[in-house]
C-alpha cells in the first residue's frame, strides 16, 4: 500500500483553527491527573516521626515513661530525635520505678539494656501514611521504597501493553480505557487492608498512570500540524502534566491522611469522562491502518469546523480501499529489526532511561531534603515551568540533538558539583538539586518529540511506550539510588550525575528530525550515525550478516505473534 503525505493532504485545515485548539486543550487536561498521582508516593510513602510505644497500661513514673526512649545523637532533626527503632527494656525500667528510684539521680539509664519496639510504634498524629498505617518502619523499612518501585513496575507494564494495543486499536480508545484503570483502581485503593493489597492496586494503577498520558501524547503529535507539534510535547502535555504536580502538594498539605488523598485522586479523574464525545481518533493512524473513509469523515467535521472546505478526494494515492485494511502490523521486535532502528532504539533506550532515573530519584527524594517536604515538593514542580519554556524554545530554533544533549548535560554536570558543597550549606546543594531537575525536566520534555519523530505512523505508539518502558526501568531503580544515599551522601547525585553527561554525549549520535515530515513506513526512517559507523566497520562481514540473521528472527517473532 502506497502511504500518502499526510500532512501535505490535510494541509487544508491550517495549523490553528479551532479543531485544532479543541484537541490540543482537551488532550493537555487529560495529562493533569497523571502529573497529580504519578508523585503520590512522597506524601502516602512518607515516613512521619516515630519511635517505640512505650504502652499506657505500664503503669511507670512519669520521669522514666520521659527518658525510656533513647536519644540518637546522630539526627540532627530535632523532631525525631528520639531512636525509632529501640528503647530501653521495659522490665528493668519498670522494676526501678516500682522501687521508687530516680533516672539519672539513683540509676545511669544509658547502662540499661535496649530492646526493639516489640509493643509497635508511636506516630506524629498530624498526618496518616501507609509507612505509619503498616508500620514500615525498622526492619522492614525496605518495604517504603519496594511499593515506589512496585508502582513504577506497573508503569513498566503498561508502557509495554498499551503502546502496541495503541498500534493496533487505536489511540483514543486506549486513552480512555487507561484513564478508566487508573480512576477505578485508585479509589479501590482506598479500602486497602494491608500493604500487599495496596501494592498489588499500585501496580495496576501504575499500568494506566502512563499508558493514557503516551496515547495522550502520541494522540496530539499526530493530529496537529508540524508547527504546532513543539509547543504541544512542551507548552502542552508537559505543562500541564507540572500543573497536575503542583497541585499535589497543595493537596497533601490540607488532606494529611493518605486514604483522603487517594479520594482526591479519583474525583479528578471523573471529570475527564465526557472528553470521550470531543476528542476523536487520530486520521493519521487511522490512515495507516487503511481505514481511510473513518480519517476523511473526522477531517471533514474538523475542515466544518475550522470553516475551510474540504477536498472531494482527500488521500488520492491510495487506491484500494476494501484491502486498505489488511495492512501488516508491528511489533516491537520490529524495532530492532535492522542495523539502523536498533541504534536509534539503543540510544534512546539510553536516553530515555537515564533522564528517568535523575528525574524520578529528585522527585522522590524531596521528602529527605532539609525543609519543608510541602514546600519542597512545590518548589521540585514550579521549577519545572522556567524549564518546558527554555525547552519549547529551543525545539523551536535548535536542533534535536543538541537540544537534548545540553539539556542532559547541564542536568548531569550541575548534579556532580554537590559532592563538593559543605553539608551545612544546605541551601547552596538545594538550589543545585533544582538547577539539576530544571535541566532533567527540560531534557525529558525534548525526548518525547524528539522519539516521536523518529518513529513512524506504524510503530509509533509501540516504540514511545518502550522508550517509556525503558524509563521506567530508570523509574524503578530511583528509589534505591535514593537509598544509597544513606551510606555516602553525595553518591545518588554522582551516580545521576555522570549517567546524564554520558547519555548527554551519546544523543548527539541520534538522526537529525527538526523540520522533517513524520515517517510514515519504516523505510521512511532515517539513518542514525553510529548505524552508519557499525554497517562501514561491518565491511558485509560478520557484523553484516549478525544483523540480517537477527533482523530474519525477529521477522519470524513478528509473523508468529500476527497469527496468534
Amino acid at each position: 500500500m502506497n502511504f500518502p503525505d499526510y500532512d501535505e493532504n490535510t494541509a487544508f485545515l491550517g495549523d490553528w483553527g479551532p479543531f485544532q485548539k479543541k484537541v490540543f486543550i482537551l488532550l493537555c487536561l487529560s495529562i493533569i491527573p497523571n502529573g497529580f498521582t504519578g508523585f503520590s508516593m512522597v506524601f502516602m510513602g512518607d515516613t512521619p516521626a516515630h519511635h517505640c510505644l512505650v504502652p499506657a497500661a505500664l503503669n511507670i513514673t512519669d520521669d522514666w515513661r520521659n527518658v525510656s526512649i533513647p536519644l540518637d545523637e546522630e539526627d540532627e532533626n530535632e523532631d525525631s530525635r528520639f531512636s525509632k527503632c529501640s528503647r530501653y527494656r521495659m522490665d528493668i525500667v519498670k522494676n526501678y520505678s516500682d522501687r521508687g528510684l530516680l533516672p539519672w539521680v539513683d540509676v545511669n539509664v544509658s547502662a540499661i539494656p535496649r530492646e526493639g519496639c516489640v509493643d509497635g510504634w508511636e506516630y506524629d498524629k498530624g498526618i496518616s501514611t501507609i509507612v505509619s498505617e503498616w508500620d514500615l518502619v525498622c526492619s522492614d523499612d525496605w518495604r517504603a521504597p519496594l511499593t515506589s518501585s512496585i508502582f513504577f513496575s506497573g508503569v513498566l507494564t503498561g508502557s509495554v501493553i498499551s503502546g502496541q494495543m495503541s498500534d493496533r486499536f487505536g489511540r483514543k480508545i486506549v486513552l480512555f480505557v487507561t484513564m478508566a484503570i487508573q480512576t477505578v483502581f485508585t479509589f479501590i485503593q482506598v479500602f486497602s487492608t494491608s500493604w500487599l493489597i495496596f501494592c498489588l492496586l499500585l501496580f495496576i494503577v501504575g499500568m494506566g498512570q502512563i499508558s493514557n498520558y503516551v496515547a495522550g501524547f502520541v494522540l496530539g503529535m499526530e493530529i496537529l500540524s508540524p508547527s504546532i507539534r513543539d509547543i504541544f510535547s512542551t507548552l502542552g502535555v508537559c505543562l500541564f502534566f507540572s500543573i497536575g504536580y503542583m497541585m499535589l502538594p497543595l493537596a497533601a498539605y490540607f488532606l494529611r491522611d493518605w486514604r483522603m488523598l487517594l479520594l482526591a485522586f479519583t474525583v479528578s479523574g471523573l471529570f475527564y469522562i465526557p472528553l470521550w464525545w470531543f476528542i476523536p481518533e487520530s486520521p493519521r493512524w487511522l490512515v495507516s491502518q487503511g481505514r481511510v473513509d473513518e480519517a476523511e469523515v473526522i477531517l471533514r467535521k474538523a475542515a466544518q469546523m475550522n470553516g475551510v472546505k474540504a477536498p472531494d478526494v482527500m488521500f488520492p494515492l491510495i487506491q484500494s480501499r476494501e484491502n486498505a485494511g489488511r495492512l501488516q502490523s508491528y511489533n516491537l521486535c520490529d524495532m530492532v529489526k535492522s542495523t539502523n532502528i536498533c541504534c536509534i532504539t539503543v540510544l534512546l533506550f539510553l536516553v530515555w532511561s537515564s533522564v528517568s532515573i535523575g528525574y524520578s530519584a529528585l522527585s522522590l527524594n524531596t521528602s529527605n531534603m532539609h525543609g519543608n517536604i510541602y514546600l519542597n515538593s512545590f518548589l521540585s514542580a514550579v521549577v519545572e515551568v522556567p524549564a518546558l519554556i527554555m525547552a519549547w524554545l529551543m525545539l523551536r530554533y535548535w536542533p534535536r540533538r543538541l537540544s537534548l544533549s545540553s539539556t542532559l548535560s547541564l542536568g548531569g554536570l550541575v548534579l556532580l558539583f554537590i559532592q563538593f558543597i559543605p553539608q551545612h550549606m544546605s541551601s547552596v546543594a538545594m538550589s543545585l538539586v533544582m538547577l539539576g531537575k530544571f535541566g532533567l525536566s527540560a531534557a525529558f520534555s525534548i525526548a518525547y518529540p524528539a522519539s516521536a519523530e523518529l518513529y513512524p505512523t506504524v510503530l509509533r505508539n509501540t516504540a514511545i511506550g518502550a522508550c517509556s518502558m525503558a524509563s521506567r526501568v530508570g523509574s524503578i531503580l530511583a528509589p534505591y539510588v535514593i537509598y544509597l544515599g544513606g551510606y555516602y551522601r553525595s553518591l545518588p547525585y554522582i551516580l545521576i550525575g555522570s549517567l546524564n553527561v554520558l547519555s548527554g554525549l551519546l544523543s548527539l549520535l541520534l538522526p537529525e528530525s527538526r523540520g522533517s515530515p513524520l515517517p510514515e513506513t519504516i523505510g521512511h526512517m532515517q539513518a542514525a550515525g553510529v548505524s552508519v559507523f557499525l554497517t562501514r566497520a561491518a565491511g558485509g562481514g560478520n557484523g553484516a550478516r549478525l544483523w540480517m540473521i537477527l533482523g530474519r528472527q525477529c521477522g519470524r517473532w513478528r509473523r508468529m505473534v500476527s497469527y496468534r
